[in-house]
């Protein structure tokens, strides 16, 4: 009997081509690096990704298109095929409600294999696998059940309460040193994102260059994707001409680095600045309101070295939390 495995991930159009990690995630390579590197799953990590390979053709209904691009792949296992279906989300914020749309997700995607007949031989549905790959600035704090969405319900209510859960996998939850243990293309994107320093991103490029020196095409996917990201991000401020290579793009970004790391030091100094006068300002809200609600604290975590200037002004004055931040939950 033919079986089949889907794993379900979300490509949503939260980045521009090619700065997107759906333009990287269209290489099986990286596909497979994040299934055996980020998904703790022995079985998965047995199958022979050699096999991997694309499948033309839509399987997801109009609705669900309109939000996400279908990227289907199959593997084999053993004599059989095991059919990978791949949409995978992509979140650089975390969403409260992201377990509701995943939910609605699977789904739209079950009615669909139901409407092309792709359903299991016995008319059963073939199993789900839900990831959201995570890279936000901070760790994901939303629910990653939808169970848990609902508050408890007295009797008999409670047990028809639905669970969707996905997988999540967050950057911010894995260390430049655990990342580096993996010689893995996806831990090397990962570090990428999140550099320790201007310099590090050299040494990670030599590093790719030493693993894909027979990989030109991959070389050419992971430079372009690097050149639009590192031009995106407003920390680095840099701009780049069109790269054919990795060596290329190091070349490139070794010239400006003295001038890169400057700015990257002096930003820093700017931002340890603006940590110390958070620091005071929690330290001053607490004695004078007690406890300070997480919406308030998320506030001031994001605001702008001018809007904390402007409570640490206001506090002493302040008769409540409100009238420094609005409404707040506690």
């Amino acid at each position: 009997m033919r079986r089949r495995l889907v794993v379900l991930c979300i490509f949503h159009g939260l980045f521009c081509f090619p700065s997107s990690y759906k333009y990287l995630f269209s290489a099986p390579e990286m596909v497979r690096d994040l299934i055996i590197g980020f998904v703790p799953d022995a079985w998965l990590h047995s199958l022979d990704y050699k096999t991997l390979e694309r499948v033309e053709g839509s399987y997801i209904t109009e609705d669900f298109r309109g939000r996400a691009d279908d990227i289907v792949w199959r593997i084999k296992l053993g004599n059989e095929w095991v059919y990978l279906y791949l949409l995978i989300e992509f979140q650089s914020t975390v969403d409260k409600y992201m377990a509701l749309r995943m939910m609605v997700y699977q789904g739209l995607l079950y009615q669909d294999l139901i409407k092309q007949g792709t359903v299991l031989s016995d008319g059963r549905l073939p199993p789900v696998l839900p990831i959201v790959l995570y890279n936000g600035s901070q760790r994901w704090t939303a629910a990653t059940d939808v169970f848990d969405l609902i508050p408890p319900v007295p009797g008999l209510v409670e047990q028809f309460k639905p669970r969707a859960a996905f997988l999540l996998v967050d950057e911010n939850a894995y260390t430049d040193s655990e990342l580096a243990s993996l010689k893995n293309l996806v831990a090397t994107v990962f570090r990428i994102e999140h550099p320790a320093d201007p310099e590090s991103i050299q040494g990670l490029l030599r590093l790719l260059e030493d693993w894909l020196v027979d990989r030109p095409d991959l070389q050419r996917m992971i430079a372009r994707w690097m050149r639009a990201t590192l031009m995106r991000k407003p920390e680095y401020r840099i701009l780049l001409p069109e790269v054919e290579n990795l060596q290329g793009l190091r070349i490139m970004l070794s010239e400006q680095l003295e001038v890169w790391a400057r700015q990257y030091e002096a930003r820093g100094e700017a931002r340890g600045e603006v940590r110390g006068e958070i620091m005071a300002l929690q330290k001053l809200l607490s004695k004078r309101f007690g406890v300070i609600p997480n919406d308030v604290l998320a506030k001031i975590s994001s605001a702008s070295q001018e809007q904390v200037d402007s409570w640490l002004d206001q506090v002493l004055d302040a008769g409540s939390l409100g009238d420094l931040f609005g409404p707040t939950t506690h």
